[in-house]
């Protein structure tokens, strides 16, 4: 039964009924946690990291660099800021971001249920759908920002210390710095999208377990376990299926012209496995016994 002072605190000064359980409220949850502090900041500090590894490291002129555009990123990372965007891109995306998207999707439910405030937020009361859409909407919109955070930092610092220079490949032409921001954008929008299959498979773990560490090691396990696998060429098409598979597609757009069919797959496979796990994460929420 709702008490007197639950009734008027649901109750705006406009006199409408607002929602027992709003985004703000669990954006401002999430904000408090310090694991999402550290994280974030995490996502400023990386860059400055990166930038100081190269100005008191070795010329690395004895490291063989391998070819492609993932030697032309390393090689040409201090030639202005979009190419140092797009190396720090490169160094993060393959695990860092992996394991931020997966905090954030994977301790969202799991934490409430070992911390013993789920079944509380459910007896508000919310409805069980509302609980999950909205903390699902605030772990996509923290791993947005920690994304936003990587990049804009990275092209900031990148670009006071080497200039607003064009975007140099070793597989592309000259790019101006316009448009290069655009691929900078490009690059880190696409690198969202993949990061959806990691990151609704931890969401989909979160309401599985109490435990919020297992939900959050076992997305990331499992990804290493797709990667490890993608570079076992005696599986053929079958590796075409693997999450991992297209996760580095991204480099298609330092190419000229643009590679986008590994781009349009890839985007396929990681919104396909997003769906499918999200579906699941849904239909096992709604029907899991709380009693955490």
């Amino acid at each position: 039964m709702m008490t007197t002072s639950t009734v008027d605190r649901s109750i705006g000064s406009t006199g409408r009924v607002r929602p027992p359980y709003s985004l703000a409220t669990e954006v401002l949850r999430q904000a408090s946690r310090p694991r999402t502090r550290i994280a974030l900041g995490f996502m400023v500090v990386l860059p400055l990291i990166i930038l100081l590894a190269f100005e008191f490291g070795g010329d690395g002129d004895d490291t063989p660099t391998g070819g492609g555009a993932f030697a032309s990123l390393v090689d040409l990372a201090t030639t202005g800021g979009a190419n140092f965007a797009m190396f720090t891109l490169l160094v993060s995306s393959s695990f860092l971001l992996v394991v931020v998207s997966a905090l954030f999707f994977g301790d969202t439910v799991a934490s409430e249920a070992s911390w013993g405030t789920l079944r509380y937020l459910l007896a508000i009361p919310v409805p069980r759908a509302r609980l999950l859409g909205v903390k699902l909407v605030a772990a996509l919109l923290s791993t947005a920002l920690a994304l936003v955070l990587l990049v804009g930092t990275a092209l900031l610092a990148g670009t006071l210390r080497y200039g607003w220079e064009p975007l140099r490949s070793t597989v592309a032409d000259e790019l101006d710095p316009g448009t290069a921001l655009v691929r900078v954008a490009a690059a880190t929008g696409y690198i969202a999208v993949s990061l959806l299959t990691v990151a609704m498979l931890a969401f989909l773990l979160s309401v599985t377990t109490d435990a919020p560490l297992g939900a959050v090691g076992g997305a990331v396990l499992l990804y290493i376990l797709s990667s490890i696998l993608d570079q076992i060429d005696a599986l053929g098409v079958v590796r075409d299926f693997l999450p991992t598979h297209f996760s580095d597609a991204w480099v298609g757009l330092l190419s000229t012209p643009i590679q986008w069919d590994a781009m349009i797959r890839g985007t396929i496979s990681a919104l396909t496995y997003a769906t499918i796990f999200g579906t699941l994460a849904f239909w096992r929420f709604l029907r899991k016994d709380i009693v955490s």
